[in-house]
């Protein structure tokens, strides 16, 4: 790892690849990230990626995610996801991901909820992992793209509001100062802030709470959201998603009764609600999925890991439902960020869960998040190579002392993030 280059990155998920990705070969790159390159949450997605389906889908995909957001979507934003939708994902099949099709060769498209139509590609139901991991060989075999692996962001380098790099420490807390005139933010949610989240517990905010210490701004940060559907578990750590393409493709939610209690397919604020109603009403503490109407064909082809994961729990999806919860699972607030997914310091962008662009509102619709993430990295790519230029900065050394106690630092970030994130709530009360 050297001391100066002309792009950090930090964030190996879907939107820290494909932006880098997307910067040409005579840009010197680093990434770093603070687990291994794979254990970031694009890596678990299951559901797969939305595509608008020609201008007759365009005004229904529009409402759709507006509906989704509860209407506070920038539309702009929307616009322009949807419109950059069939480039993205012609260019995920020139790298070789590898979508479903059907017995003609065409793509195939399946449907959740919230969803009007079927337009969202997949692969089983592991469609992030195919997705990124694509990307990530692509990356690791560019020799200007270093990544370096658990090395944790602490701090940014920054002087009257120009970002000059970062400050970094490893696994033996050894300090690293780097410098470069672009700084990436693609880190991830906030999940690892929460006891039930589907997310890795690693990824945990910082930062956002970095950002708050240098007056970068933020918006709606407490728009937090719960997916309906994690397969119930009182063992600690990560809640395994059951996907909403299972739902899309006809499962039944029942009570402790056996009985429908309410629409499977409404947007997943709106339907965690329901299920937390159902659950407090019967004093339970899951409500159950039944995936047999889908039938065995369907259930092996499309969904081949959550029947593994729930063999492994004892379920046999095929004959039996199996218990659900509600769990945190997507952040759509963030680094506020304009369409070239610019932050309001200069030289410093950020995209994916870290940002807010405005596209979700207040609730993502299914299967737009891998898509915006996309989107928005090409955009922040495309910014540093043909934007305006962020004047040097002319941060001198950082104080080392103030970074000695890590452990101290990232709580600290923590605490700051949780609070504000409380005080936005009251503010929305």
């Amino acid at each position: 790892m050297k001391e100066y280059y002309d792009v950090i990155i930090v964030g190996t998920g879907a939107a820290g690849l494909y932006c880098a990705l997307n910067l040409p070969e005579r840009k010197n790159i680093l990434m770093i990230t603070k687990k291994e390159a794979d254990q970031s949450d694009s890596f678990l997605a299951q559901g797969g990626i939305c595509m608008l389906r020609g201008e007759d889908d365009y005004e229904d995909y529009f409402e759709d995610t507006m509906r989704a957001g509860h209407y506070e979507n920038n539309k702009k934003a929307v616009d322009l996801m949807l419109r950059s939708s069939n480039s993205i994902i012609r260019d995920l099949l020139t790298r070789e991901v590898d979508f479903e099709r059907n017995e003609k060769g065409d793509l195939e498209f399946t449907r959740e909820g919230a969803h009007s139509q079927p337009r969202i590609l997949f692969h089983e139901d592991i469609t992030g992992k195919e997705i990124t991991s694509k990307l990530l060989a692509q990356a690791q075999a560019r020799e200007n793209i270093e990544i370096v692996e658990y090395m944790t962001m602490v701090d940014l380098i920054s002087a009257d509001n120009i970002c000059g790099g970062v400050v970094a420490m490893d696994e033996q807390d050894e300090i690293y100062e780097i410098r470069a005139p672009y700084v990436v933010l693609a880190c991830g949610g906030l999940g690892g802030l929460y006891k039930n989240s589907t997310n890795f517990p690693h990824i945990t905010g910082d930062a956002l709470g970095i950002a708050m210490k240098h007056g970068i701004l933020l918006e709606n940060i407490d728009y937090i959201q719960i997916h309906p559907t994690t397969l119930y578990s009182k063992k600690p750590g990560r809640r395994f998603l059951i996907s909403e393409s299972v739902r899309g493709e006809g499962a039944y939610l029942y009570d402790k009764n056996g009985q429908r209690f309410t629409n499977e397919l409404q947007p997943r604020d709106l339907l965690s609600q329901a299920i937390f109603s159902q659950m407090e009403k019967q004093d339970t503490e899951f409500v159950w999925e039944d995936m047999r109407p889908l039938g065995e064909s369907t259930i092996m082809k499309h969904f081949p890991n959550i029947f593994s994961r729930c063999l492994e729990e004892g379920f046999d999806v095929r004959k039996e439902p199996i218990p659900v919860v509600p769990a945190q699972h997507y952040f759509m607030g963030g680094i506020k960020v304009n369409l070239g997914s610019r932050t309001s310091m200069q030289g410093l962008y950020a995209c994916g869960e870290t940002s807010c662009n405005g596209v979700h509102g207040k609730n993502r619709l299914a299967s737009n998040s891998l898509l915006e993430s996309l989107v928005f990295a090409r955009r922040a790519a495309d910014d540093i190579l043909f934007g305006k230029k962020p004047e040097p900065c002319q941060a001198g050394a950082v104080d080392r002392k103030a970074y000695e106690d890590r452990e101290s630092l990232m709580a600290g970030y923590r605490t700051v993030i949780l609070n504000e994130i409380e005080r936005m709530k009251k503010n929305h009360e």
